[in-house]
């Protein structure tokens, strides 16, 4: 890991680790692992997502002032390198700046501004909010960031001029366009071997090399030509396999595609699918993604979400369930020996040494007959 962290600090100007934490000794010991490698760590203070509430971090830490003021007051008196964090926003202008006020006082050396609050999330995204980042910017000393509303190089601009911010941070509309502080809509293949060629340079889990895919080929992937690649995309086993989908897609493409399409001019309100460009969430209650340019519903399901929702379907309301009888809460085994769920049966066979077939927890094997054994046994039947 740290070998990695060596090799990202040569290749960026500067490097910033971010973690998500929750207590003050626990964030400074990560930080400490990390803190030979990089130029500055970020507290997440921003993330909404339901696994962040459930883990008590991120966006979910906002209203807890005095935990925010030791943890970053303790980072940014043990280590050599500067403490920042990234925030949402409170719907009020006052409470947000408040907070910002509170963090620089802390010891936060940079504070990142992510323009929505903790509820704008998913369809519910709306449009962040420059008025209270340009609040914040005004209301202390230290270098402040924007986060929201960039899709394009223009916006960039725009934000700076309407917050007053030292730089701008983006986040998803990077997953769609690598490009996008070139000011350029590269075409998707361009990205997508660019891509492939780091991931062979620096490797990563495959699961991230495949949500980053399905970002870059996105607006192909809807087409439903492309439906097939779309599924093999989603079912591929390895980077091998991820690259194939990757050069069919590119092959089918550059085929279909003449030479004054590829070099036809075009403004960033109709850009062609096969290019880089921003998603937009549907707005809520829609229920559905829009339609592209040509009138074809992209809402389009994968096989995997398909067997899902049969199986959903399958499984009734009306169906009862034996709660297990030490939890009383889960589930039970159905076919579990000691009439448990799968985490009780897990700690009972391992503090036990039991066996449970139904949960194939096997944690006492069958001793293997020795040579010896076996002699004796054979003398034994004749």
């Amino acid at each position: 890991m740290f070998e990695v962290f060596t090799i990202y600090s040569h290749l960026c100007a500067c490097l910033f680790i971010q973690f998500c934490a929750n207590d003050p000794d626990t964030l400074l010991k990560a930080a400490r692992l990390v803190e030979p490698f990089c130029d500055g760590v970020d507290l997440n203070l921003g993330c909404p997502q339901s696994i962040a509430k459930k883990g008590r971090y991120g966006a979910f830490l906002q209203e807890e002032w005095d935990l925010l003021h030791d943890m970053i007051s303790l980072c940014h008196k043990e280590l050599s390198v500067p403490i920042t964090c990234k925030i949402r926003i409170f719907e009020d202008v006052d409470q947000t700046v408040r907070y910002a006020k509170m963090l620089e006082a802390a010891g936060a050396q940079i504070i990142t501004v992510h323009g929505r609050t903790k509820e704008q999330k998913g369809p519910n995204t709306g449009i962040a909010s420059w008025a209270h980042v340009k609040a914040v910017k005004d209301s202390v000393s230290i270098p402040v960031f924007s986060n929201g509303n960039i899709q394009f190089l223009r916006d960039v601009e725009q934000c700076l001029e309407a917050t007053g911010c030292d730089a701008v941070m983006i986040a998803e509309g990077s997953l769609h366009n690598p490009a996008l502080f070139t000011g350029e809509q590269p075409p998707c293949w361009e990205m997508a071997d660019e891509y492939m060629a780091l991931v062979d340079q620096f490797p990563c889990a495959l699961t991230c090399s495949r949500g980053h895919m399905f970002k870059i080929w996105h607006f192909v992937l809807q087409r439903p030509e492309n439906s097939e690649h779309r599924m093999k995309l989603g079912k591929a086993k390895s980077f091998s396999q991820l690259k194939k989908v990757s050069q069919d897609l590119k092959s089918a493409l550059l085929q279909s595609l003449s030479a004054e399409e590829l070099a036809l001019p075009f403004d960033l309100d109709n850009i062609p699918y096969w290019r880089c460009q921003p998603y937009v969430r549907p707005s809520p209650g829609s229920g559905k993604r829009p339609l592209d340019t040509t009138g074809i519903e992209t809402n389009m399901q994968s096989e995997k979400k398909c067997k899902k929702d049969e199986k959903q379907r399958k499984c009734t309301k009306a169906q009862k369930w034996q709660v297990c009888v030490k939890c009383c809460r889960n589930p039970r085994g159905r076919i579990c020996e000691h009439q448990l769920c799968k985490v009780c049966c897990r700690i009972k066979t391992r503090s036990e040494l039991l066996n449970c077939k139904g949960h194939n927890f096997n944690r006492v094997r069958p001793m293997l007959q020795t040579s010896k054994d076996i002699v004796i046994e054979q003398n034994t039947t004749t």
